[in-house]
């Protein structure tokens, strides 16, 4: 091996969730191990041979593969983190979707110890993944199959995996992801030569050419419930949070009014489903939700009502149906003003940040091969994070963890405590710890849409797509000026400098579109 060191790794330990996996409900094919994609049948290995190591990565391959199935590629992992990673091995059950490569070129090596080979594909096929060996000869050409072309698909890199002088390894993941994308992960790594990115065309992924028969593979209506009970999150709050998240219904029953351009002096109460709505078209400016005109009331709406406060699930296929993301997404009738750290003193921003209308989720990422939570991505402002499982706050020894809204702002953070979004002279904080404010998914959630699901419809309000509240423009730098003029003249020029860091979202107060005029509503996360 190339790691000398003889203190056990976080890699050497394979790693395992909090509780064991229930027996999920009867369905078509979800959870089942394998999935079709087309005449090639592929399942999802977990157990891995470690072939070779160095201080910050370990390379395996995949074993044992069962009977009748084919590597298709070889896994790494940092060595940061347990073991929790996974490949696809095929099966070729309608003739020549896999073939052997014809030769192999050698794309790296380390110290005389580690080789990693790409297999040469015969004509009409491509390779998805390496094999590795620790022996300069070539390895033998059964130990490996390409794929048939029109079961492949573009990738591009993902996350990097370990840098050295003279290569980078990266993840690899489809380059069209989305909803309706048929490209599939195979879960293998490629490896660029500094300076030569031509290597990073040499790997394909694969494509589901069975996308069409979605219900063979996706989970059905039981099996999301027992998904969404097994590793729903809890959303603690900050104690001093006052913008609570609600219920669409509360928000609809307590004063919510549809403004249209014209007719401002008349606006119109919001059906508790949201059925008189506005539906389709775009987000034109010419309809608007805005809080109950008196100002107690306005006031009181604007906290929400944590009691009433319900999940809403979009459920969707992702990596060629053979993921299912459940993106949960949460309303907050009102975000609230932030707040900057210069140095040591927390500054108010005055109104920046404030809006009527918040739209916050996090999203579950599932392997529809076993029903196993592999990632959780944490919406943050105009993007996000993705936490691997084996990051996550779980608690009462259960598979559920703990997420944390940013005080006043609700954008989600994986771990309490401060995120600067800045520098470390001046910055917009991010406050996360835990209260006695929480609320658990599993608890208040529906399913507003599935679109595999023929039984699933959806919410009235899921297909507004204007405003969930009124836009007012104000001059962010003059908001800025305001507070410099307030503060210590030291201070001044830092607060300054914020004007660049403040997200796009805080530059007016305007409310935002319901999560169905978002990107990642047919798209993948940002």
């Amino acid at each position: 091996m190339g790691n000398s060191s003889s203190q056990p790794l976080p890699v050497d330990t394979s790693f395992k969730l909090p509780s064991p996996l229930p027996s999920w409900p009867l369905g078509e094919g979800f959870a089942s191990g394998i999935i079709d994609l087309g005449g090639l049948q592929v399942c999802q290995i977990t157990s891995f041979t470690k072939i070779w190591s160095n201080n910050d990565v370990t390379f395996f391959e995949p074993s044992p593969i069962p009977d009748g199935f084919s590597m298709l590629g070889c896994y790494c992992q940092s060595n940061a983190t347990p073991l929790f990673g996974w490949v696809l091995a095929g099966k070729d059950v309608s003739g020549g979707t896999l073939a052997a490569p014809v030769d192999y070129t050698l794309v790296w090596s380390s110290n005389n110890s580690f080789y990693v080979w790409l297999p040469t594909p015969p004509e009409g096929y491509k390779s998805v993944g390496y094999t590795i060996t620790t022996l300069p000869s070539k390895p033998s050409l059964d130990q490996i199959r390409c794929v048939r072309a029109d079961l492949t698909d573009e990738t591009e890199v993902d996350a990097l995996l370990w840098s050295s002088s003279d290569v980078n390894v990266y993840g690899l993941r489809p380059k069209v992801r989305g909803r309706q994308a048929q490209g599939v992960s195979v879960g293998t790594f490629i490896i660029s030569k500094n300076g030569d990115d031509t290597s990073l065309l040499s790997l394909s992924c694969l494509k589901n050419n069975n996308f069409e028969n979605l219900t063979s593979f996706m989970p059905n209506l039981a099996q999301i419930d027992a998904l969404v009970k097994e590793y729903s999150p809890r959303f603690y709050f900050h104690p001093k949070e006052t913008y609570f998240p609600a219920s669409t219904k509360w928000y609809f029953t307590n004063g919510v009014q549809l403004y249209h351009t014209g007719e401002e002096s008349n606006p119109i109460p919001v059906d508790p489903t949201g059925s008189n709505l506005p539906q389709g078209g775009s987000n034109d400016g010419t309809y608007w939700l805005d809080l109950p005109v008196d100002e107690a009331e306005r006031e009181r709406v604007k906290k929400g009502d944590l009691q009433s406060c319900e999940a809403y699930l979009h459920v969707k296929p992702m990596l060629g149906a053979t993921f299912t993301d459940l993106a949960i997404w949460v309303f907050y009738p009102f975000n609230g003003p932030a707040t900057a750290k210069v140095g040591l003193v927390n500054v108010p921003l005055g109104r920046v940040g404030e809006h009527i209308g918040d739209w916050e989720h996090v999203t579950l990422r599932v392997s529809n091969f076993n029903g196993l939570l592999y990632r959780v991505y944490f919406a943050q402002h105009s993007g996000g994070v993705w936490v691997d499982t084996t990051s996550l706050e779980f608690f009462d020894a259960s598979n559920n963890f703990a997420a944390y809204p940013s005080l006043n702002g609700h954008a989600t953070y994986p771990a309490p405590g401060l995120v600067l979004q800045g520098n470390d002279v001046a910055g917009i904080r991010n406050d996360t710890a835990k209260s006695d404010n929480f609320y658990n998914v599993k608890e208040r959630y529906s399913v507003m849409a599935a679109e595999y699901i023929n039984d699933v419809s959806e919410l009235p309000w899921v297909n507004f797509t204007r405003k969930w509240g009124p836009k007012i423009t104000y001059n962010v730098g003059t908001e800025i000026e305001n507070v410099q003029s307030s503060v210590d003249g030291t201070l001044a020029s830092p607060i300054g400098s914020l004007l660049g860091l403040i997200p796009r979202e805080f530059s007016s107060e305007d409310g935002p579109t319901g999560p169905k005029m978002k990107v990642d509503w047919d798209g993948d996360e940002r």
